[in-house]
C-alpha cells in the first residue's frame, strides 16, 4: 500500500513538473496537465434567469448536446436570479454556477474561496430603465429616490448595477426598493402591470420593453463601448464558477464543462440570428423571434469569443463591486484566486476557430 501511494505521489510531482499546474490558496493559477477521466460525470449546475441572453452560451452548450459530447450529464435549475443560483452553490445542492463573476469577489470578502474557469459575456449585458410615464421626471440618478426598480432577484448584477449608478450620484442602495421580478416574460409583465417604476434586466426584456416604448434606457451595458462609458473597461459578466475545492478536486470534470462553454462561444460568433433562434427554446424567443434575433444582435459583441478573461476586466469588476458593495475592502481581496484562464485557454485550443 505504501508504494502504492509513493508511486502515485511521484506521478503526481512529475504531471504536475512536466506541465506547469499551479495550485495557490487552493485555486488553480497556471496550465493544467493532460485532460484524463472525468471525475463527476453528472453536474448539478444552478443558474438565475436561464432565459436571457446573457446566459446564451450556456443555453447552446446544452440544446446542442456539447455537454453530452464531452462526457457530462449536466442538470440545470433555474433560479429567479444570480444570488440564488448562488445560495444553491453555498448550500450544497449545485457543483457549479453559470452567473455574474462578480459573485467571486464577494464570496471571497466573505471569506469564502469561489473561483470562476470559463467566461461567457465579456461586457455585463444590463441595462437600467425607467418607465416611459415617469421617465420625463428623472434627469439623473438623483432623481430616482424612492422608486421600485425591478431586479433578477436582490442581491444579485442588476441589483449591483442600480446601487452603482444611484451611489455616484449621491444616493445609498436603502433609497430605492429592488424588487425581484426574475428574467423575461416576467419581466415585461411587472412593467405592463405597474408593479415597479425601473428596472435593470438583460436582453431581450429590454429591447421588447423599448421597442413598445415602455420604458427609457438611462444607462445601457449591452455594448463594449457601454462598458467603457460605465466602467472605464469591459466587466466581465456571466461565467461558470464553483468553490475553489471543487476545481482542485474535479479538474478533468472543469476543464469538460470549460470545453463545452468555449464551444458554444465560438459557434455564436459565427451563427446567424436565425440559427440562434431556432437552437434556443420557443419561450425564450418571448413570442417576437424577430425582436429576438434583433436583441442577440445588439449584444453579440460582448458575449465571449473564447472564454478566457480580459486583461485588467478583474480589477474593473472590483472596482464596481466596491461601489456598489460597502462589504468588499479591495484590499482584502487577492484577485488572482477569484478566476483562472488556465481552462478556457486549453479548451480555447481544443477549439480553434
Amino acid at each position: 500500500m505504501l508504494n502504492k501511494r509513493l508511486g502515485r505521489r511521484r506521478l503526481l510531482q512529475s504531471t504536475a513538473a512536466i506541465a506547469g499546474a499551479g495550485l495557490v490558496g487552493g485555486a488553480w493559477t497556471g496550465p493544467l496537465f493532460a485532460q484524463g477521466k472525468i471525475e463527476k460525470p453528472k453536474v448539478a449546475l444552478a443558474v438565475g434567469g436561464k432565459s436571457a441572453l446573457y446566459y446564451l452560451a450556456l443555453t447552446i452548450a446544452e440544446q446542442k448536446g456539447f455537454f453530452k459530447d464531452e462526457g457530462l450529464d449536466v442538470e440545470i435549475s433555474d433560479f429567479a436570479g444570480g444570488s440564488r443560483s448562488l445560495q444553491a452553490l453555498v448550500g450544497g445542492s449545485a457543483d457549479v454556477v453559470a452567473g455574474a463573476y462578480e459573485h467571486t469577489i464577494r464570496m471571497q470578502a466573505r471569506g469564502q474561496m469561489v473561483q470562476a474557469f470559463v467566461l461567457i459575456g465579456r461586457g455585463m449585458q444590463i441595462a437600467i430603465g425607467i418607465k416611459s410615464d415617469r421617465a420625463g421626471k428623472v434627469k439623473s440618478a438623483a432623481d430616482v429616490k424612492g422608486m421600485k426598480f425591478g431586479v433578477s432577484a436582490p442581491g444579485s448584477s442588476t441589483h449591483m448595477l442600480v446601487n452603482y449608478w444611484i451611489s455616484k450620484a449621491g444616493l445609498k442602495p436603502s433609497d430605492v426598493a429592488a424588487i425581484g421580478v426574475g428574467a423575461g416574460a416576467s419581466v415585461v409583465a411587472a412593467v405592463e402591470k405597474g408593479e415597479i417604476d425601473g428596472i435593470s434586466q438583460t436582453d431581450p426584456a429590454v429591447t421588447m420593453l423599448q421597442q413598445q416604448g415602455s420604458i427609457k434606457v438611462v444607462l445601457d451595458t449591452r455594448t463594449m463601448q457601454g462598458n467603457i462609458d460605465v466602467f472605464g473597461g469591459p466587466l466581465p459578466a456571466a461565467s461558470l464558477y464553483s468553490t475553489a475545492d471543487f476545481v482542485k478536486a474535479n479538474p478533468n470534470t472543469v476543464q469538460a464543462l470549460a470545453n463545452a462553454i468555449v464551444r458554444a462561444n465560438r459557434w455564436l460568433q459565427s451563427a446567424t440570428p436565425d440559427q440562434v433562434a431556432d437552437t434556443v427554446p420557443k419561450g425564450y424567443l418571448l413570442g417576437d423571434r424577430e425582436l429576438y434575433k434583433k436583441a442577440f444582435s445588439n449584444v453579440r459583441e460582448v458575449m465571449s469569443p473564447d472564454g478566457v478573461m480580459p486583461e485588467g476586466a478583474p480589477s474593473t469588476c472590483l472596482k464596481f463591486m466596491a461601489a456598489s458593495d460597502a462589504n468588499v475592502k479591495p484590499d482584502a481581496v487577492k484577485l488572482d484566486l477569484t478566476w483562472t484562464n488556465a481552462f478556457a485557454k486549453k479548451a480555447s485550443e481544443k477549439y480553434k476557430a
